[in-house]
Formats: structure tokens, sequence, C-alpha cells
């Protein structure tokens, strides 16, 4: 990514992140005490949690194109990847995850910098893009399962 540019992404990312909130002014004022903003599930992405581990593994088998936003609690070992809202039931048989349901409140640090322990390992981009569940399910697979060939995977 060019050096120049990364400010400017990060915060075209935190602005989408904000776009997500029922009250922007409220998450950011939150973030301006160095608190966590609460931003509900369903409107925007869906979330699946999963042990830190296993997001930082299967980071490494989806490609930087290809990936959503993924936060992570580093304290806790937690992470969360953003889904499409429209999710169904394509990462039902997906063991290591479990898929939050809508409404879920999801307690975000701002896109800049970390917050109690909780930082963007994927940050959002600005684009919206979010994971794909089927490349997700795939990626982790169900309790370790199939894995798809490399072209798969861009």
């Amino acid at each position: 990514m060019d050096l120049h540019r990364a400010p400017y992404a990060r915060q075209a990312g935190q602005d989408w992140l904000l776009s997500c909130a029922d009250s922007p002014a409220e998450i950011r004022a939150l973030w301006d005490a160095d608190e966590l903003g609460a931003i509900h599930s369903g409107g925007h992405w869906m979330v699946a949690e999963t042990s830190l581990t296993y997001a930082m593994d299967t980071l490494k088998r989806i490609t930087p194109d290809r990936r959503g936003p993924v936060l992570s609690d580093v304290t806790q070992g937690i992470a969360w990847w953003l889904l499409p809202p429209a999710l169904g039931d394509e990462l039902d048989d997906v063991r290591t995850i479990t898929i939050r349901p809508r409404g879920w409140v999801l307690r975000c640090p701002p896109v800049l910098y970390p917050v109690r322990g909780r930082v963007w390992i994927e940050r959002p981009d600005g684009t919206g893009r979010l994971t794909d569940p089927v490349l997700l399910g795939a990626a982790l697979g169900p309790g370790g399962g199939p894995r798809l060939p490399a072209e798969a995977f861009g």
C-alpha cells in the first residue's frame, strides 16, 4: 500500500464504520474518551466470532483483497469477522465460529487506534467490503475440514 495514502484509507474506514452506527456522534464522543462504541449487527453487517488464533491462521488463507474487516480483542483472545447482512446458512457447519444474531452489539474501537485491548487486525477500508461467508467457511473449514484449491482464494 502507498504509505502516503494509508492515513486516508484508515480515515475512510473510520467514516464507513461511523456510518454503520445508530448515533455516529455518540460513538465519536466515546472514542474521544478512549471508550468503545457500540454498533449493532444486522443493518450493515453480521458478526462471526472465533478465537484470535483461528482468525490469525485464517487471515493467511484469504488474500488481502478478499478480506473484510476483522476486529480482535487481544486480552480475551477473540476475533470478529464482519460479514454481509444477508448472511444465510453458509457457515452453519463451521464449528470454530459463532454467528451472532441481528441486533447483537459489537463494541468497537476507532479504526485509527486500539482501545482497551481491541484493535482492527483487518481495518475497514471505507468501501464497505465485507468477507464472503463462503470464502471464510472454506478457510476455517468445518472443524478444520476441507481445503479449497489455492485458486479459490484469489
